[in-house]
């Protein structure tokens, strides 16, 4: 099936909206009573609230999912193209990653799992490009450089980031912690810069946007910590977490997974192609109206919505200030993520950044197509902004202006338009999560909010995702059990 997200191009075709997932359920809904009123309403559908939605129906309630797209998996899906799975949003996963393993172990997909890079053949080196020119080095070269470099940006402690903040999944243990949520990435660079050669300057400022995917005046230092206290604080560990292991056949194969699941256990509805206009807060229950029209009803609601778009739903009563001065802020990764396969199988051990000149300013190959190609994957950030689609000529320049090569196709999602998303993964400016995070996290009467966007461990990933939709699920059993609110399923 062919979702309306997604962009592919090749000469022969031009420019095509809309690419193939698996992702993309039909029927779109299995709703046959309007009037239902469920246990619980879980609204959008991607790991979050696929977590949610199958723990609570495995726990015996009647759950109805709605969802905008024509797919499941929010900002994590792939699409199949050619024999070959093109990742457009979140794509590595690891066994580093506590709540994604156990969901891999429970589908017994350990053997689906692929390492993306593979240093063993061709144009076996690392590319460094600047203003300046650029240089090839060793891939063992390039992992000293940027170590050395990011070793000096996070030691604000004298041990590299392990007194200040020595438990990432409990990130304020060391309250002292929280005054680096208020300088940027451009101030802590600035205390540095001194210590830092020019190659250092280039690889630290490529490697630490690719994080968040923006200016570095907007981007917070204290999100980079919990990233690098999340990886052991260790660069070796921070390629081995985010950007070694992806499934071999693509995201979707892994989030229907929990789709099926819960579909299992017949007390699941859901309805896609829904985007959610209002929801309503009775006391007795909760109501969602969809904008065209449609009504829902549940003693409780999961809103998994992104914090960019959260003010885009109309909430009765009100959401409270701190969720509305957050979703005002946002967050500020505008990332985008272009994939090339190229008619150059000799770039497949290639791995290359240009910054801050280039559109695209770090590129990795990740694995060769059924016809031989090399795929690249590419990423831009926000300090110079790119729309793929509305210049497909700009985009084959950036990816060629990080390597030379013969581009067969280009595959990508763009995230800053998509209404449902607004932006990539999370990332956000200084000050955000230390004076927000408790805010986005609390329920509001009968609405749960749950999302990858404010998980306290690996949080705007995957995992995170899953952690949130957990924590949901058994926030609203424990509610509805102290409530003594029985499941509808088990009422006569």
């Amino acid at each position: 099936m062919t979702s309306r997200d997604g962009y592919q191009w090749t000469d022969a075709s031009g420019l095509i909206r809309g690419v193939p997932s698996i992702g993309v359920i039909e029927p779109a809904s299995n709703v046959n009573d309007q009037d239902q009123h469920y246990d619980v309403i879980v609204v959008g559908g991607g790991y979050c609230g696929l977590t949610a939605t199958r723990d609570l129906a495995l726990s015996g309630l009647r759950v109805c999912l709605l969802e905008g797209r024509d797919r499941i998996g929010g900002r994590s899906w792939s699409t199949n193209i050619g024999g070959y799975p093109f990742e457009m949003g979140g794509t590595w996963v690891s066994w580093g990653q506590p709540h994604v393993w156990r969901e891999i172990s429970r589908y017994d997909m350990r053997d689906q799992l692929e390492c993306s890079y593979d240093f063993s053949q061709g144009v076996n080196h690392f590319s460094l490009g600047s203003e300046g020119g650029r240089r090839t080095m060793s891939h063992d070269e390039a992992d000293r450089l940027i170590t050395g470099a990011t070793l000096k940006f996070v030691n604000v402690d004298g041990e590299y980031g392990k007194t200040i903040m020595p438990q990432p999944h409990h990130e304020f243990f060391n309250p002292a912690v929280k005054r680096y949520d208020k300088p940027s990435v451009a101030d802590r660079i600035e205390q540095i810069k001194d210590d830092l050669s020019p190659d250092e300057m280039t690889a630290l400022q490529a490697f630490v946007l690719l994080s968040s995917c923006a200016k570095p005046e907007e981007s917070s230092f204290y999100e980079f910590l919990h990233w690098w206290a999340l990886c052991n604080h260790d660069y070796a560990y921070c390629i081995e977490y985010l950007i070694k292991y992806k499934f071999r056949g693509g995201q979707s194969s892994f989030a229907i997974k929990f789709f099926e699941e819960a579909l299992s256990t017949n007390r699941f509805s859901y309805a896609l192609n829904s985007p959610v206009a209002k929801i309503s807060d009775r006391d007795s229950h909760v109501e969602v109206s969809t904008r065209s029209g449609q009504k829902y009803k549940a003693s409780r609601v999961v809103s998994t919505i992104p914090l960019n778009v959260l003010n885009d739903i109309s909430f009765d009563p009100p959401l409270a200030l701190g969720k509305q001065d957050a979703a005002r802020v946002g967050h500020v990764n505008m990332c985008a993520k272009v994939h090339a396969e190229c008619r150059n199988p000799e770039l497949r051990s290639w791995v290359g950044v240009r910054y801050p000149d280039n559109k695209l300013m770090y590129a990795i190959a990740d694995g060769t197509t059924p016809a031989g190609n090399t795929h690249i994957v590419a990423f831009g950030a926000n300090h110079n902004p790119l729309k793929p689609e509305q210049d497909i000529e700009q985009t084959k320049r950036a990816v060629t202006g990080l390597v030379p090569a013969q581009i067969e196709r280009l595959v990508f999602h763009n995230w800053v338009d998509d209404e449902f998303a607004k932006g990539a993964w999370f990332y956000p400016a200084p000050g955000l999560v230390t004076e927000r995070l408790d805010d986005l996290r609390r329920r509001q009467g009968n609405i749960l909010f749950a999302n990858s966007d404010w998980a306290v461990g690996w949080r705007s990933f995957i995992d995170g995702a899953i952690e949130e939709g957990a924590r949901a699920a058994k926030g609203v059993l424990d509610d509805l059990r102290k409530n003594s609110v029985q499941p509808k399923s088990s009422r006569l």
